[in-house]
């Protein structure tokens, strides 16, 4: 592409509601363009990135033996209503009535929409398995979309649904497309870590789920991680063990204390002298299923916290919320001095596993400005149920004690789930087995965010000058810039140009009739591979031209028939 005749437009302001920087440098570099909250206009520039992520993932998908189909952003309500998701998506969906008053949206996801071509077209086992993707626009309305492409409404994602005869068939299709995953990525460029996930809705709790997650330090997520250990997961599964902890192991009889105006550990340990694993954090919840509710007293080490989707799970309810300052009121308990001695039968008390039952410790006496110490749960608790309740954290083992994990932010791009038959068993899908029976099919489902990996990769690769694009989704290859005036080298960087297009090389010729240090901005903004620079004075004492890596800076001086050569070589 020739700028001077090329659509293209950089900026120097930072846009006012680009608060991170792939959203501030994708506009920046006019890779797209706003057009209203969540919604964005993909560019020449951005188009391209995102065509190039998309080849990468057809050609992976297509190797495992995936058909590739396109659906309907538009899907009846029906489908939906089959599934009860309807109502249960909520404000996410886009919903409308067309001139005959049925019900239709603009489809978040399309697992109603596969399963109703799957239920209408394969009746056999022999017909199993089968994968099919598309890659396709969404709309989900976020009541705050924000960060650009990382979190829009409108999107264009890479779906993947597999269908099964059997949970071992399951198994050997969620592994296909969890490698090509991971080749895809590493394709990309990114560096990633696959992580043990929560299949929350999506799947259930003994479900195989995992999250691609690309490093970034503005990642939304936090991932537990061990390389030594080659374990990864997300924060909300992770299951780790504390530190080597020192626990008051006397026990002494219970005494309550006087802690006024004291309500968090912190100010008691420090009131007390004592350290925080020897309290207990209490934490009230009420978990919900169907129309029952019932109040839950989850019980911490005292710099330790509740990882609810633990909790939610251990108890198998539909919500589980922190009780409300109503709720609390009601059944008499004073926020910040809340025990579990003297409400058993009153709520549900559980412990987590890291707390020593043996040990003793202060904990809440469940009336205002008081707390007790030398409570005992083995000698002061009628019942104990234990589970691992804890948000794992930087410093804790892992579970054989061998290693310890850190915190590493991401940004996920990437999911795959085992659906098991949700969909197939609401949707009344059946297919005939070996033996003539007709059996209920087991589902996979795997998604990409497409434009989500562009945002992600530019929030990866970046500095303080702009984009650092890896070469396999960078818009072009080359930014070839050039300083001459005569004629003579203008047309010697024209052929130039034309040899590079002609040897395969994407390649951007700023011909435009402005100063070097315009092109050198736009291009460091821009941030292609490599830059090749033609300037008269040297090229004409030397006959060399220099290219520039973006990412290291190395300049390398080539002779103009060394140029392609030398690019192809580099482009590898």
């Amino acid at each position: 592409m020739k700028l001077s005749t090329g659509f293209w437009q950089t900026y120097k302001e930072v846009p006012a509601d680009a608060e991170i920087a792939s959203h501030q440098l994708m506009i920046r570099t006019g890779l797209i363009h706003k057009a209203g909250s969540g919604l964005y206009n993909y560019l020449p520039m951005g188009l391209r990135s995102i065509r190039k992520v998309e080849n990468i993932i057809r050609e992976e998908l297509d190797k495992i033996g995936c058909f590739e189909i396109t659906m309907s952003v538009v899907t009846p309500g029906e489908l939906w209503q089959e599934t009860g998701r309807w109502d249960k998506m909520g404000g996410l969906m886009l919903r409308f009535k067309d001139k005959k008053d049925a019900d239709l949206c603009i489809s978040p996801t399309n697992e109603e929409a596969v399963t109703d071509i799957f239920r209408k077209t394969i009746k056999s086992y022999k017909q199993l398995p089968v994968t099919l993707y598309q890659i396709n626009t969404k709309f989900r309305d976020e009541i705050r979309p924000r960060f650009g492409l990382m979190r829009g409404r409108e999107f264009t994602m890479k779906d993947a649904y597999s269908f099964h005869l059997d949970k071992a068939s399951l198994d050997v299709g969620y592994q296909a497309l969890y490698d090509a995953y991971t080749a895809i990525f590493t394709r990309l460029g990114l560096e990633f870590i696959p992580v043990e996930a929560d299949g929350g809705a999506m799947a259930s709790s003994d479900s195989k789920t995992h999250e691609f997650q690309v490093v970034a330090n503005s990642g939304e997520d936090l991932i537990i991680y061990s390389a030594e250990a080659k374990y990864a997961a997300n924060i909300e599964k992770a299951q780790t063990k504390r530190a080597p902890t020192t626990y008051d192991m006397n026990v002494v009889p219970m005494k309550e204390v006087e802690t006024v105006k004291t309500e968090t550990i912190e100010a008691v340990c420090a009131l007390l002298g004592q350290t925080a694993a020897q309290s207990l954090k209490s934490m009230v919840y009420t978990a919900t299923t169907g129309n029952e509710s019932k109040m839950i007293l989850a019980m911490m080490i005292g710099d330790d916290s509740v990882n609810e989707i633990k909790l939610q799970n251990f108890l198998k309810c539909d919500h589980l919320a922190a009780s409300s300052e109503d709720e609390l009121k009601k059944a008499k308990l004073w926020k910040g001095y809340i025990g579990p001695f003297g409400l058993e039968g009153q709520l549900e008390i559980i412990f987590d596993n890291a707390v020593n039952l043996d040990a003793s410790y202060t904990i809440g006496a469940n009336k205002k400005d008081a707390h007790v110490m030398g409570f005992n749960p083995k000698r002061d608790m009628k019942k104990i149920i234990q589970a691992d309740l804890r948000l794992s954290k930087a410093g804790d083992l892992t579970l054989d004690g061998k290693h310890t994990v850190v915190e590493k932010r991401g940004i996920e791009v990437g999911h795959v789930f085992q659906l098991g038959d949700k969909y197939t068993k609401d949707m009344k899908v059946g297919v005939l087995d070996q033996n003539g029976k007709l059996v209920t099919p087991l589902m996979g489902c795997y998604g990409i965010g497409v434009t989500r990996v562009v945002a992600a990769a530019i929030e990866q690769n970046h500095d303080a000058n702009g984009i650092i694009w890896p070469k396999s989704i960078a818009p072009y290859d080359v930014y070839f810039a050039t300083i001459v005036k005569a004629e003579e080298f203008a047309k010697i960087a024209d052929e130039i140009y034309a040899d590079m297009k002609k040897a395969g090389i994407d390649v951007v010729y700023d011909d435009r009739n402005v100063g070097p240090g315009n092109k050198f901005k736009d291009a460091d903004l821009l941030g292609l591979p490599y830059r090749v620079v033609l300037g008269e004075r040297d090229f004409g004492a030397s006959g060399e031209l220099e290219i520039i890596e973006r990412k290291t800076g190395t300049v390398t001086k080539v002779k103009r028939d060394e140029l392609i050569s030398t690019l192809k070589n580099l482009l590898k």
